[in-house]
């Protein structure tokens, strides 16, 4: 029984529980996210108009539910949970509003000016509030926002309570519009990419007749309606502003841009080269007064800001101009040159379309003449030249050519061929003064006129006159070689006459001075000997003199020393006597002494000589013999010595 009642008593608490969720008594929202109300029934009744009930009538309520617990009557109220609205940094989102007051048929996008705030959506309506897309847009941020009344597009997803399926479709044209747009992000002008921000505004009232370009307003700061580069669109409009192409554009820098009320186009910006000036031709402002003069009547020279063309160049730089505001014409004003030739174009390519001027001389002849013209323009005179002719090359092909071909075609008609080839310089001269004039009654200074070679296309014709002329002067030369010759061999010869009769000269001089020479010479050679004779006389007795004493010493002298060798010689003489006959009795008699001394004198020849003891050759007394010289010597000594013993027995 008891578990009975506990069951009883858990489904009763169920069925409570669900009783009350389903009455919507107790609602809880988390703090992350907003509760939508939408009251089911009211005793003021229905809407009669509108979307939001301001005035508690049945419908959604424009007050929004935050974090907590809320009570309500049973079964009055439905809350539609939603999430807070999350701007990311750098992102753009875009309101859509349900509910308010109709847009004028003059308006693409709800007026923003009285009714700006989104998260109070009582304020908006009573505000005065323009259903539609707004002109204001979320920037970075979480938004409490109501979403019955208020659909917010952003890059990520589209916020809101979605009432019926057909609104999906609705607000994803509109999400694919702004992102063909680019417009869920800031535009952002880099400085690297040169380029400037072309602005076309889609809301407000449009340009006047006979205007393609809105006139700036609202762009000077700290002023009433400043705009900031059209990230108001609310004080644009009130500043004046028209919708279309604008005149103002964005320049380096970042801008936060309703992309519904302003899509931006992204030009490059233009660049005034070195060397050359920008002629500005302006499509837009109010007309100006002419400044050209009553005298000069080509259209409308114009002050900076007028449309005509502006009476002041911009000079070389960069500009953030706007060209669908104007054109701007480069007009160089460095010298340039434009050749009329059509293998050579010049480093501007205005002379593109030229080519040699056609002649006929005076012989007939049809040559090709080639030109070359120098001309500089003064940047203060770009203005009346492009005012004039439109364009730098437009007046070089439809006036410069046609004047300078005519020009050289009747200077062709006077000169014949050969007078053309031998007049260039001349020609060049002339043309150079006459045509200058013309040049500058088109504000243009004619620098140089260059002529080329005349040609002919086709035939052999002037090649056969210029080889006869080249001929002819081939024979000039030769003439005037040999006349050059004739005088150089005359003066050859009375130069070498000349030098003939100064070399002559020298001879002559040199055999005069060889003469007295020569005769100095005697003089000096007479004297000279003289001199001698006299020294050699003197010299002479005095050696005779000398000599005489000399020989009296020398005698006495010799006389001295002979009797002193006498007697040297004497006392030696009887020493070695004495000496020699002990030595002969020595060897026993003078047969050995001299036995002795001839072996000895052998000896001292066989030493001095190198002689070998044994000689090479043998000399034998019979076959068989062996004695040598020496044992001969020997035998023979031996031999005398015993005869003389034999002698001495037989004594």
């Amino acid at each position: 029984m008891f578990s009975y009642n506990l069951l009883f008593l858990g489904a009763a608490v169920v069925a409570a529980l669900a009783l009350v969720y389903v009455s919507g008594v107790v609602r809880y929202i988390p703090n992350e996210r907003i509760g939508v109300l939408e009251k089911l029934w009211s005793f003021k009744g229905s809407l009669k108009s509108g979307f939001i009930a301001l005035r508690g009538e049945a419908g959604f309520a424009p007050e929004v539910l935050r974090g907590g617990l809320h009570f309500f009557m049973p079964f009055q109220y439905r809350v539609h949970a939603a999430p807070l609205v999350t701007i990311p940094q750098g992102g753009i989102g875009y309101v859509f509003a349900r509910d308010g007051a109709q847009l004028a048929p003059t308006q693409t996008l709800a007026s923003n000016k009285a009714a700006h705030d989104f998260q109070d959506a009582r304020a908006f309506l009573t505000a005065g509030g323009e259903k539609g897309p707004q002109r204001k847009i979320l920037r970075e941020g979480s938004y409490a926002i109501n979403l019955a009344q208020f659909v917010v597009l952003t890059a990520d997803r589209t916020y809101s309570v979605l009432l019926s399926p057909g609104e999906s479709s609705l607000f994803a044209a509109m999400e694919e519009q702004i992102a063909a747009r680019n417009g869920f992000a800031p535009v952002v002008i880099k400085d690297a990419a040169d380029v400037i921000g072309i602005v076309t505004v889609h809301d407000g009232p449009a340009l006047p007749a006979g205007e393609i370009i809105a006139p700036t307003v609202g762009n000077v700061a700290n002023e009433p309606h400043f705009h900031n580069n059209f990230q108001d669109p609310e004080a644009f409009l009130e500043a004046g502003g028209f919708r279309g192409r604008q005149y103002q554009v964005l320049v380096d820098g970042t801008y936060y841009l309703n992309r519904m009320f302003a899509s931006v186009e992204l030009a490059p910006k233009t660049l005034i080269e070195v060397g050359t000036v920008g002629v500005v031709v302006s499509y837009t402002g109010p007309i100006g007064v002419d400044l050209s003069g009553e005298a000069y009547r080509h259209g409308e020279l114009v002050e900076p800001g007028y449309r005509g063309v502006w009476n002041r160049p911009l000079l070389p730089g960069k500009y953030a101009f706007n060209t669908y505001a104007g054109h701007i014409v480069p007009v160089p004003t460095t010298n340039f040159v434009l050749k009329w030739t059509k293998s050579e174009t010049g480093a501007h390519r205005l002379d593109e379309n030229l080519s040699e001027v056609t002649l006929i001389t005076k012989d007939a002849f049809e040559p090709m003449l080639p030109l070359s013209v120098v001309v500089h323009i003064d940047y203060q005179k770009a203005p009346l030249v492009v005012q004039r002719f439109g364009d730098i090359k437009r007046l070089v092909e439809q006036t410069l050519d046609p004047m300078v071909s005519a020009y050289f075609k009747n200077i062709g008609q006077t000169k014949t061929l050969i007078e053309l080839l031998q007049e260039r310089s001349d020609i060049q001269e002339k043309a150079g003064a006459e045509m200058r004039a013309k040049f500058a009654a088109y504000s243009l200074e004619l620098q140089e006129v260059l002529i080329g070679t005349p040609r002919a296309e086709g035939g052999a014709g002037i090649e056969q006159i210029l080889t006869q002329l080249r001929d002819r002067q081939v024979a000039v030369e030769k003439v005037e070689t040999y006349r050059l010759q004739e005088v150089a061999a005359t003066q050859e010869r009375t130069l070498r006459e000349k030098q003939a009769m100064a070399e002559q000269q020298a001879h002559i001089t040199a055999s005069l001075l060889a003469i007295q020479v020569k005769e100095n010479e005697g003089k000096a050679q007479l004297a000279q000997t003289r001199q001698q004779a006299e020294t050699i006389q003197v010299t002479a007795r005095a050696n005779a003199e000398k000599a005489r004493m000399e020989g009296q010493g020398e005698a006495e002298r010799i006389r001295a020393v002979g009797l002193a060798d006498a007697e040297k010689i004497k006392a030696i003489g009887l020493a070695q006597a004495e000496a020699t006959d002990k030595q002969v009795q020595a060897y026993g008699g003078p047969q050995y002494q001299l036995n002795a001394q001839v072996l000895m004198r052998f000896a001292e020849a066989v030493e001095n000589g190198k002689l070998p003891l044994v000689p090479n050759i043998m000399v034998g007394g019979g076959e068989g013999s062996k004695a040598g010289i020496v044992e001969m010597l020997l035998a023979m000594l031996v031999a005398d010595k015993a005869g003389a013993g034999a002698r001495a027995d037989k004594a």
